[in-house]
């Protein structure tokens, strides 16, 4: 990790942070130390809008089509650089290279969708319908934007948000969450070795998050958050931003349902719910937590699926984030077969070094167990039957969240029914991923607000401006 940057990038200075604090990262698979970051105090955090407020004017004046080219040479640079960027993910998020080599290309489609999108902001002209004058709308950069991003996807995350900022004409204050600082540190530093100018984009890790947002939330000069995280402190940071009316994103946490028909293609289920359960080791807001499946292929289905997961261990999907996230996955499952669900493999946490815990299939889960409610957010499949489309239905609605949603069915009726009556952001109909740099991401109720990604992923960075000209 010795050329991975470690210190705070602000106003285009790599600086320790102002009292000379650091904290350490390290990696869950054998709890050693990767390095020491210099750990932001809100005073930094402060300095690092200062920086943005003073870049903000010339950013926004700077051509689309020069921010759109910068951006896809950071796309260029990352893919030269593929080898290196999945390393540094691997060795402090802990996801096996391949999914992270798969991660530098997701993160990189941000890069290359929104230098594309840079030039294509649109506006509209024309008369108004008294045919007393004429209207025109335009788009203008929101403003200094604060951007908040997780640990389950340390580029991607970052990507998804820095790109479509930039792109839109906004500077930005990022901070990486404390468990995987390292990556966004790396890819702040090929901005800068591509040409972003100084002060466009600035990054504060820090140990101390609530001190860092509340100061800079509070910020009249801050015109846009966006977070990416769970629900509760998505919560606390909506409350926050309503004192300065800020333009938000959220996306927070989700609870999918994985339908099953009795129809369906049962090679492909299985194959699919590998992929949504145990991609990322199940820490993915859009992973499979419920799998709601038709009562007369459920035993079939969940022989398959077991015969599936005893390929896998531990060890090849990776450890879980921290110790912490092995003890709440061990609670939900134990607290699942307490209430009467079969254990058909797994169950236990890996003992020895490493945040390590065992693929792990339940059946005939019962009402009212706690995975049925919280997300799992580790790699723990939970299968319930359901009777008919109106029950899976019923079952899949029957939560807080509403991010995302995947249905095996040959019946395309059914399908076409399912997307009406399904009440999330996203749906995969006999696919297991979803998520595409094209494609706007964001879910409904508990799940968030807003859109990331897509031609609408630009406009969560741009305010609407609308002027009548009189004849």
């Amino acid at each position: 990790m010795n050329a991975v940057p470690t210190r705070l990038l602000i106003g285009g200075q790599w600086r320790p942070a102002t009292d000379g604090a650091e904290f350490p990262v390290r990696n869950p698979a054998d709890g050693s130390l990767l390095a020491s970051v210099a750990d932001a105090t809100a005073d930094d955090g402060v300095a690092a809008l200062d920086a943005a407020v003073a870049a903000a004017a010339e950013w926004a004046a700077t051509a689309p089509r020069t921010r759109g080219e910068l951006l896809r040479a950071a796309f260029d640079a990352l893919q030269q650089r593929r080898e290196e960027f999945a390393t540094v993910m691997t060795a402090e998020m802990g996801k096996p290279y391949a999914e992270a080599l798969g991660e530098v290309t997701y993160g990189g489609e941000f890069l290359r969708w929104f230098a594309e999108e840079a030039p294509r902001v649109a506006g509209r002209y024309g008369p108004n319908p008294e045919g007393t004058g004429l209207m025109m709308v335009s788009h203008r950069p929101v403003g200094p934007s604060y951007l908040i991003t997780p640990w389950n996807f340390p580029l991607a995350m970052a990507t998804r948000k820095i790109a479509p900022a930039l792109a839109a004409g906004c500077t930005v204050v990022i901070k990486p969450a404390e468990q995987t600082p390292l990556t966004t540190l790396l890819f702040a530093q090929l901005l800068t070795e591509v040409g972003v100018p100084p002060g466009v984009v600035n990054v504060v890790p820090t140990s101390a998050p609530v001190l860092i947002s509340e100061r800079l939330i509070t910020d009249p000069r801050l015109r846009k958050l966006s977070f990416t995280g769970s629900t509760a402190v998505g919560r606390s940071l909506l409350a926050q931003a309503a004192g300065g009316v800020l333009r938000t994103s959220m996306e927070l946490g989700g609870n999918a349902p994985f339908l099953v028909f009795d129809d369906a293609d049962l090679d492909a289920a299985v194959a699919g719910a590998l992929q949504a359960k145990f991609r990322n080791i199940g820490q993915a807001c859009t992973a499979a937590n419920r799998f709601l499946v038709h009562e007369p292929i459920a035993g079939e289905f969940t022989q398959r699926l077991t015969a599936a997961v005893k390929e896998l261990t531990a060890e090849t999907i990776g450890p879980l984030i921290d110790q912490r996230a092995v003890d709440g996955v061990g609670k939900l499952v134990d607290d699942a077969v307490t209430r009467g669900a079969r254990l058909e493999i797994g169950g236990r946490a890996v003992e020895g070094p490493g945040s390590f815990y065992e693929p792990t299939v339940l059946s005939g889960v019962a009402p009212g167990s706690r995975l049925l409610r919280e997300e799992i957010f580790g790699p723990v499949v939970a299968i319930v039957p359901f009777t008919d489309e109106d029950e899976a239905v019923r079952l899949a609605n029957d939560t807080e969240y509403g991010l995302v949603a995947y249905a095996y069915t040959r019946d395309l009726a059914r399908a076409h029914r399912l997307i009406d009556r399904l009440e999330t952001g996203m749906f995969g109909l006999n696919a297991g991923v979803v998520s595409n740099a094209a494609a706007p991401f964001g879910g409904v109720k508990q799940s968030g607000l807003g859109r990331e990604g897509g031609i609408e992923g630009i406009h969560e960075y741009l305010t609407t401006t609308y002027a009548l000209l009189c004849r």
